[in-house]
């Protein structure tokens, strides 16, 4: 049986995630942030439940953004991390500390993986790439 503690604080953090993405971001962010609270809250022991969910929920976007070259300019959606910590209340370090946190938890990283947006898979510069007998070569070579 679930801690109504638990859901209730679970539910909580979605809403502070999806007020963000809705603000700042698109439905391709705020999937994969919920996606990320739900697996959170499957864990064994629940990470959230202690701290402040602020401070999740910053890390949250913190995390799934810094996959998804969220602070570069050139990309779209744009935010700064300084919008994420001015918009929950949340220390810059603090913040950075529980991305890491989160990443290192579920083994993120850039190109791929389960909390790449859209985007991200679509301009993916390994999916051009494949082995012929051992050695990677690019698809672009047979094109031309």
């Amino acid at each position: 049986m679930k801690d109504p503690k638990m859901l209730e604080k679970k539910e909580q953090l979605l809403q502070l995630v999806r007020g963000f993405c809705q603000e700042y971001l698109d439905e391709d962010y705020e999937q994969l942030c919920c996606k990320m609270v739900e697996k959170l809250g499957r864990k064994r022991t629940v990470p959230f439940m202690s701290g402040k969910l602020e401070i999740w929920a910053a890390g949250i976007i913190h995390a799934i953004g810094t996959i998804n070259f969220l602070f570069d300019k050139s990309f779209e959606p744009y935010v700064s991390v300084h919008n994420i910590c001015e918009y929950y209340g949340a220390a810059q370090s603090t913040t950075s500390q529980k991305s890491k946190l989160l990443r290192d938890m579920f083994k993120m990283g850039h190109f791929g993986g389960e909390f790449a947006t859209q985007v991200s898979e679509q301009n993916n510069p390994f999916n051009k790439l494949f082995s012929v007998n051992g050695i990677i070569v690019s698809d672009d070579y047979f094109e031309k």
